[in-house]
């Protein structure tokens, strides 16, 4: 009752209605857009007034929710649970579409969207939409985990930006004795229990070559060797000797404030950083940040968490068409160009990258590009956020305890994410 009652405030406080409107005979047809409060409103602005003068037959009516994920998403869920017909669009984060496709909420794309098409958009936001061979989001725009480091720094001592870890903190020592810095730390990244650690956890992981799950099986792999030696490297390298103790409770916008000012080396954070940390303004070291792949374990290859949104069509709306139209409009190369040239949104589509606007403007959107090639979905289940808590309480307690059993930890988590693996599987629309 309470969340209705929020989500009938929401609409009347943005002057908004909740029907879609048919359109009368010679008006325009009405396509209902839910989406989130975006942070560059004006560029959102722009580009369905771009697709209003493309397409005068049709207009777009925005429904504006929380900028909030979780609130956005209990808004979305509680709609289209009820079948509603008047959402005809909406926005999916990208470890959502499993759930709302085996719910039976977002309708099968395959028909409109078809491999050939797919292949121009970069290949981890196709995998995160496909499920059950079929997919069921467009992606609009992504992020990715990206390594950040002090580019002065390592200049002075004569460093290349380290491929793997074990080089990092060799390289972080160096420097940190160097410079004779007592505030200086070599990383930071985000510790907290929350997605946030996930997404760092699963880096680590998958750059030694270990995994949650085996796709094929369903069986767990947090108690394999691989798994194991790189939460033992966070553990005993990482938490308290090269990122300081204090990195257990940070998120993102903590992380990044202890290397804004000059006291940490290394950075893990989403490709929004780079204009903060690259802002006079905002940080004390704009004009001397690098940016590139995060490192990985020796023998393996990096790996990035998958992040960002996209769009996806109610299997209720009784516009189609026109809804797929627009869709189709709002991640078409000109339409990531502009979203990449004036809000600073990392395009799914390949195209982008070689524009010779974009190079000249962003340049460091091209360095960003291998690890986008790269990113990796988390677990694909549509009880991922299930998934998701245990997985927050199993790289917490194996950070944080150091007297913790981590093979038994493992072998205990991945015990409760193999039946919820299972339990997803099981679960029908």
């Amino acid at each position: 009752m309470k969340l209705l009652v929020r989500i009938i405030l929401v609409g009347l406080i943005l002057g908004v209605g909740w029907g879609g409107g048919t359109a009368a005979a010679g008006e325009p047809t009405t396509v209902v857009f839910l989406t989130w409060k975006p942070n560059q409103p004006e560029v959102w602005n722009e580009l369905i007034d771009r697709f209003h003068q493309a397409h005068p037959g049709i207009k777009i009516k925005i429904q504006v929710g929380p900028h909030s994920s979780t609130e956005y998403h209990a808004i979305v869920t509680q709609r289209l649970k009820n079948k509603d017909p008047s959402v005809d669009v909406f926005f999916m984060d990208v470890i959502w579409p499993p759930e709302f496709a085996n719910a039976g909420w977002a309708l099968d794309l395959s028909p409109m969207f078809p491999a050939e098409e797919r292949d121009r958009f970069l290949p981890g936001p196709i995998t995160a939409n496909t499920y059950k061979g079929k997919i069921y989001g467009r992606p609009c725009y992504l992020a990715a985990g990206l390594f950040y480091y002090r580019r002065d720094l390592l200049d002075k001592y004569g460093f290349k930006p380290p491929e793997q870890w074990p080089e990092m903190l060799d390289q972080g020592r160096v420097i940190l004795a160097g410079e004779k810095a007592p505030d200086l730390k070599i990383y930071s990244g985000q510790f907290k229990q929350y997605e946030g650690l996930v997404c760092d956890m699963l880096e680590f992981l998958w750059s030694n070559g270990g995994a949650v799950l085996d796709p094929r099986t369903g069986k767990s792999r947090l108690a394999e060797p691989e798994a194991l030696a790189a939460l033992a490297f966070v553990r005993e390298k990482i938490i308290g000797r090269a990122a300081p103790v204090g990195a257990i409770n940070y998120e993102e916008p903590e992380s990044l404030e202890l290397f804004v000012q000059g006291k940490a080396v290394f950075h893990r954070n989403w490709p929004y950083a780079y204009a903060v940390a690259d802002d006079p303004a905002k940080s004390k070291v704009a004009g001397r940040v690098g940016v590139t792949s995060l490192p990985a374990f020796p023998g393996h290859g990096p790996a990035s968490t998958l992040g960002g949104w996209q769009f996806g069509l109610s299997r209720w709306s009784r516009r189609p068409k026109e809804a797929w139209r627009f869709i189709s409009f709002m991640t078409s190369t000109e339409s990531q160009k502009l979203l990449a040239l004036k809000a600073g949104l990392a395009p799914t589509r390949r195209a982008v990258y070689q524009d010779p606007e974009v190079r000249t403007a962003l340049p460091h959107l091209i360095e960003f590009l291998p690890s986008f090639e790269h990113a990796r979905p988390r677990p694909l289940s549509p009880v991922y956020p299930m998934i998701s808590q245990e997985l927050q309480r199993y790289f917490s307690r194996a950070i944080v305890d150091k007297e913790a059993d981590l093979t038994a930890l493992a072998k205990i988590t991945g015990a409760k994410i193999e039946q919820l693996a299972r339990l997803g599987a099981a679960v029908q629309p």
